[in-house]
């Protein structure tokens, strides 16, 4: 049997909420829920300037709040800069520090200020923060499937991108659809030429979709051999500059429903699942 990492990402989903401020202990209840359900990885917070994402400001008392007794799933939180991963990297719960790269120019101004050669010093330093803290690092790459603003996008940009994270010592690397433009040719041919040219690292799929291409975006993914996949429950967030309003994260239990049809092993533990369902109800419904 096939083992597939699940990641939920309950930061994406709630970040971009302006409207109000989800309690901390709402959150931290809902990510509780989730920590019982069988997740690999947590995407549960970020350590970013407040002013950038307030939604995201209460990232340390939510993590106080977090019941990690009885949980195999491990916490990744978003880093932006280099104060954020130093502020990350002093918590001993969180195992991964996530940092979000774009190979497009004009994304990465919009997404964190800085241009693509600051961000791969940024990178560098990040990577050597967790060296030395335990940590480990997960770079997305962000426009990783295509680029609606302009900038040469294709196959080889992003080739030689992996190349470079690589030679860095990057070791899981998730490419992000960041606006849903991503089809299943393009899928198929990125993960079936990347995994096999770079055994060292682990690569994942952070997908954007709208409600009707979900199934042939995961099925292009999981049969071109990438077998970490991130998701939301109801597919809640996303990239507020997509295009299309119903663009957003791929819904968890689409997820759940394939890996399951496939038979590949993924420990989700279906009653906790739809505990944590109800859950995400109540913050988002």
């Amino acid at each position: 049997m096939k083992k597939v990492k699940l990641i939920e990402c309950p930061r994406d989903a709630m970040q971009g909420i302006k409207s109000h401020f989800i309690p901390t202990e709402a959150k931290a209840q809902y990510i509780n829920a989730l920590l019982r359900v069988g997740f690999d990885t947590i995407d549960f917070g970020s350590f970013v300037s407040p002013k950038a994402i307030p939604q995201m400001r209460d990232t340390v008392e939510v993590l106080s709040k977090l019941d990690l007794s009885n949980t195999q799933s491990k916490l990744l939180a978003i880093v932006a800069n280099i104060r954020g991963a130093a502020e990350a990297s002093q918590f001993e719960e969180i195992t991964y520090l996530g940092y979000p790269f774009s190979i497009s120019e004009n994304f990465q101004m919009r997404n964190t200020g800085k241009t693509i050669s600051e961000s791969i010093e940024i990178l560098n330093e990040i990577l050597n923060i967790a060296a030395k803290t335990n940590k480990e690092v997960v770079a997305y790459l962000s426009m990783g499937f295509g680029n609606p603003y302009g900038d040469p996008w294709n196959v080889e940009i992003v080739s030689n991108w992996t190349d470079k994270l690589s030679k860095m010592g990057v070791k899981i690397l998730s490419l992000s659809d960041t606006v849903g433009s991503s089809t299943p040719k393009i899928i198929d041919y990125l993960f079936s030429n990347l995994i096999p040219a770079y055994p060292a690292i682990e690569f994942g799929a952070h997908l954007h979709t709208t409600p009707s291409s979900w199934y042939e975006k995961v099925d292009a993914a999981y049969k071109a051999g990438c077998n970490r996949f991130d998701g939301a429950i109801m597919g809640y967030g996303g990239c507020p500059m997509a295009k299309d309003d119903l663009t957003g994260n791929m819904p968890t239990e689409k997820l759940v429903s394939y890996f399951n049809q496939q038979k590949a092993t993924t420990n989700i533990n279906a009653m906790s699942f739809e505990s944590a369902y109800n859950e995400a109800l109540k913050i988002f419904g």
